[in-house]
């Protein structure tokens, strides 16, 4: 297991290709999709797409997306990322978090995402870390604030099939590095 990071209740570790069953079932959670596609991830998609451009983007620069774990039992509990560009630069780098709905609720996606602040402009030299998400994801939006992000823009982008809320747009919020060290 290579450990990228740990916190006070959480390990972070790079991805690697027997993690398939832990992603197709955090991907299967209806309410864990609710924000992001509305469905389950199709394992074929897991195995084939999202698995091999998780391991792909490790090549590529320090920054990415790892698979958490709780430190006292182990237990997968989801992924956090600082997901960098396609270059791999560690300029500016998208927040994310993914947590299996039976965690929700103890703090991890907050705790995780403050760790991943600290690490990626302490350790990486991030200039920016953003996030977004729908307007109506209270709980992402408060564990963004929570981390130190602060709100940018609320924008619309069209989809095809839109989920429910999405007549409310999306919300990004960054943090700077100087507003960071200034803190």
């Amino acid at each position: 297991m290579q450990t990228v990071m740990e916190t006070d209740r959480l390990v972070l570790r790079r991805f690697t290709e027997s993690d398939v069953d832990n992603l197709v079932e955090l991907d299967s959670d209806p309410e864990v999709m609710r924000f992001l596609t509305g469905e389950p991830t199709p394992r074929a998609t897991i195995e084939n797409e999202a698995l091999p451009s998780i391991l792909r983007a490790y090549a590529s620069g320090p920054a990415g997306r790892w698979a958490t774990h709780e430190r006292s039992t182990g237990e997968f509990v989801g992924w956090l990322a600082l997901d960098p560009p396609a270059d791999g630069s560690v300029t500016d780098v998208e927040l994310g978090y993914r947590l299996k709905r039976s965690v929700w609720g103890r703090g991890y996606a907050t705790e995780g995402a403050r760790g991943l602040v600290e690490y990626g402009f302490g350790a990486l030299g991030v200039r920016r870390i953003w996030a977004q998400t729908m307007a109506v994801n209270t709980a992402s939006r408060r564990v963004m604030e929570k981390a130190g992000l602060r709100y940018v823009r609320t924008f619309h982008v069209h989809f095809d099939d839109p989920l429910p809320g999405t007549e409310h747009g999306e919300v990004e919020y960054e943090l700077l590095r100087a507003d960071w060290a200034g803190r």
